[in-house]
């Protein structure tokens, strides 16, 4: 298959492929981006998400086919980034010959930046048939500020 039919030139392949197949021992004396994150964001780029936003919450919805409720995490960053990753890993068959290999297998992983009123501390994740639904309350909106009166001295 001749990848220049797709807008694809000479040099950004090759660049690819000499990403793609660097030493790890290279790997931090090069300028470029590391082989953990080019996995990284063919991780992002094919986990599928929905993201709604309800009254009293915001709910991310994962699809995670094939991942098991252990091998998945949900973590919050300290600049309000929510991770949520995981992994899917093939079964190791003795006497199998595979004829084909169409299923996905490896990392899934997305990235959400939660707005100010996401209320860190009251998360839940629940995990069923293949999908994630990971969800944050919002925090109550701020009373409002009541007018203040100044006593006014006589001098």
């Amino acid at each position: 298959m001749d990848l220049r039919a797709f807008g694809l030139d000479e040099p950004l392949l090759s660049t690819l492929n000499h990403i793609l197949d660097l030493p790890e021992e290279a790997e931090k004396s090069y300028n470029g981006p590391t082989k953990a994150y080019v996995r990284d964001a063919k991780a992002m780029a094919s986990t599928p998400a929905d993201v709604k936003e309800y009254p009293g919450s915001y709910v991310f919805v994962v699809d995670m086919p094939g991942v098991k409720t252990g091998d998945i995490k949900v973590q919050v960053e300290e600049d309000r980034t929510v991770v949520i990753s995981g992994e899917r890993k093939r079964e190791e068959e003795k006497d199998v010959k595979y004829l084909k290999m169409g299923r996905r297998v490896g990392k899934h992983l997305r990235k959400f930046q939660l707005p100010d009123d996401a209320n860190t501390d009251v998360i839940t994740a629940v995990a069923q048939d293949g999908v994630l639904t990971v969800t944050v309350e919002k925090l109550p909106p701020p009373e409002p500020k009541k007018a203040k009166t100044v006593q006014i001295k006589v001098a």
